[in-house]
């Protein structure tokens, strides 16, 4: 039996969303117009708000409602310091740990040439304005610790470096509560590497 056009374009709008293949697409469908279709008609309009009201603030590439989102409009945040991060939710981590006080830039994604996602897809040339605005006097790289995430990791802090600016990364080693015997040996490993003098 064939589904009417309008469902299958349903399913097949639903299957952009990251992890959810046919038969979960099928399965959202299906609640959403017979058991939610007020639902439904919320996250149209929702969908449709956000992709007309939100674009990129100028400053730190997050999404934001405004030209300068709200945390680049605000005065008391350290300009001295711009954090490198891949996504808006690794941002919001950060924030969460009330440690970091300064700037952020976020790329929106990682270098991934296999997938297409090269220099320009992650915004570099708007970062290496940024970081040269001579303001700037440290970038502290703050992607996460994947293949993909070190190699722009490295990408970058090899951009920088060349053009005379300070780089840091951030630390890893071993989780808060954890314990030696849990935790997989390259993390260990690098826990070692990385370790530093009691005061």
């Amino acid at each position: 039996m064939k589904n009417p056009t309008s469902l299958d374009n349903l399913v097949e709008a639903l299957r952009c969303l990251p992890g959810v293949g046919p038969k979960s697409a099928l399965r959202m469908a299906y609640h959403l117009l017979q058991r939610d279709r007020n639902g439904a008609d919320k996250l149209a309009q929702a969908l449709q708000g956000a992709l007309e009201q939100i674009g990129h603030c100028s400053s730190c590439n997050n999404f934001s409602e405004q030209p300068v989102c709200n945390l680049c409009a605000t005065g008391n945040r350290d300009a001295r310091l711009l954090c490198v991060v891949e996504m808006p939710t690794d941002l919001m981590m950060l924030e969460q740990t009330h440690t970091y006080h300064g700037m952020y830039f976020v790329l929106m994604g990682r270098l991934s040439p296999l997938d297409g996602i090269g220099p320009r897809e992650i915004h570099l040339d708007r970062l290496l304005k940024r970081a040269q605005d001579s303001i700037v006097e440290e970038v502290i790289l703050a992607t996460n610790y994947t293949v993909e995430g070190e190699a722009t990791a490295h990408y970058i802090s090899e951009l920088l470096k060349a053009r005379g600016i300070k780089v840091s990364r951030i630390a890893r080693g071993l989780p808060m509560g954890g314990e030696i015997e849990n935790v997989d040996s390259g993390t260990l490993a690098q826990a070692m590497m990385e370790r530093r003098a009691v005061r």
